[in-house]
């Protein structure tokens, strides 16, 4: 028994449901379902009884439920007593990142941080990649995720995504065998859905990068999931990162670009960021965590 077990106790009996609390903690159903039944053969007791649609506490999991919320309000005690003596409590970080970033890559990050540190504040702001930019540059916040960053600048690096051809099942350009791919001279000459996602670097500015151009852009979307709606409706092919890629892909043909193209995140300090110690501490906890390097 760890930690973890009963973090996702408490979850799962706060939300009524072993899917939400999983989603709560960071881990997928099948693991929290996996995690419950390791922990309750390890005590000898169910603490939740299942029904069709939802659990319940059993009386001595609730029992089990008390305690491990005491234990953990215990934990936060001690982790808050330990920010005091470095004097990170009472600090905030406001963190900047764009739609696609900050709906996948970063509840993680931020969950796990402030379970760490209880006494920091984290506020989370949405803009385009442009607007994180000129954020950073006038200190609006002390951290951004920033796209693709330059050589010499110093990044932590949060992950790297592919982008993929996304098509209409039935395409011609989708026939072939998946592991060939599909050059960005082929989709140039077809009829294009342009997402952005809110990104300066998109279907467009790769087509540019690679001197290429886009005659037949019929829509242009923000949202990368409304491009893979609009190319299952059959009304063009469309570039997007694999990352954002939807859950149900029937009535489309995902492919890889060749040569193979990439984007990667970095989070970036402003300079009101290298002076903050909680904004230190966040880097500091990603390094650990994640095995984030810095650029």
């Amino acid at each position: 028994m760890n930690l973890s077990h009963w973090r996702l106790l408490v979850a799962v009996a706060d939300a009524g449901n072993i899917s939400r609390g999983a989603e709560r903690v960071g881990i997928t159903q099948s693991g929290a379902s996996q995690a419950i039944a390791q922990l309750e053969a390890a005590l000898g007791f169910q603490v939740f009884a299942r029904a069709q649609r939802h659990i319940c506490v059993t009386v001595l999991g609730e029992q089990v439920i008390e305690h491990a919320r005491a234990m953990l309000a215990r934990l936060d005690a001690i982790r808050v007593l330990a920010d005091d003596s470095r004097g990170l409590n009472g600090g905030r970080i406001r963190l900047a990142s764009f739609p696609s970033v900050i709906s996948t890559l970063l509840p993680g990050l931020l969950r796990d941080f402030q379970r760490r540190h209880p006494g920091i504040e984290l506020v989370a702001l949405e803009g385009t990649d442009e607007e994180v930019e000129d954020w950073l540059a006038a200190g609006t916040v002390e951290l951004g995720v920033v796209l693709n960053p330059a050589l010499g600048r110093a990044a932590a690096v949060l992950g790297r995504d592919a982008w993929v051809a996304v098509l209409p099942a039935s395409h011609p350009l989708g026939r072939r065998a998946s592991e060939s791919g599909i050059t960005l001279q082929e989709l140039a000459t077809q009829p294009f859905i342009l997402a952005t996602g809110g990104c300066a670097v998109n279907g467009q500015s790769l087509m540019a990068q690679a001197g290429l151009s886009l005659p037949d852009i019929r829509v242009t979307v923000r949202d990368w999931a409304s491009a893979c709606v609009l190319v299952r409706e059959g009304m063009g092919v469309s570039l997007v990162p694999e990352s954002t890629l939807p859950g149900e892909r029937r009535g489309l043909r995902v492919m890889s670009l060749r040569p193979a193209v990439h984007r990667e995140f970095g989070l970036v300090c402003s300079e009101v960021g290298k002076a903050s110690r909680p904004v230190q501490a966040l880097l500091e906890g990603l390094r650990k965590h994640t095995g984030a390097t810095t650029g």
